[in-house]
């Protein structure tokens, strides 16, 4: 697969997994300074890493979800939670990764997802 193609399957599984109002709004706001990081994750992130087959959507998304929790990335997991409902994933099953985190991440870590992913969840349910 060239980078082209790699390209192109990486922003088909990018609007499948976080949404075409996101990924227009991402594209939108590309710029000179951006153009090359935005290539850079639609054809890694998510033309190389999100199109193997060895793990489904739903176990990636989970896996997601314990990283960036972990690491406080509370923008991005907010952004994964709604992914991770498009997935297929149950906002129960979004709070068992959670409860993971704490075991292994910390209590702090899971506490802060906790309250990124109830707030997405209730602007989902609206």
């Amino acid at each position: 697969m060239d980078d082209r193609d790699r390209h192109e399957a990486g922003m088909t599984v990018r609007r499948q997994v976080l949404g075409d109002a996101h990924v227009d709004r991402a594209v939108a706001g590309t710029d000179e300074f951006t153009a090359d990081f935005q290539d850079f994750i639609t054809r890694y992130a998510w033309g190389e890493i999100w199109t193997r087959p060895g793990l489904d959507r739903r176990t990636r998304s989970c896996v997601t979800l314990a990283v960036l929790a972990t690491l406080h990335h509370d923008e991005e997991l907010a952004m994964h939670v709604r992914a991770a409902l498009r997935n297929g994933l149950t906002p129960a099953e979004v709070g068992e990764v959670l409860l993971q985190v704490g075991v292994y991440a910390g209590v702090p870590a899971a506490n802060r997802a906790f309250k990124v992913a109830r707030e997405t969840l209730r602007q989902e349910d609206q």
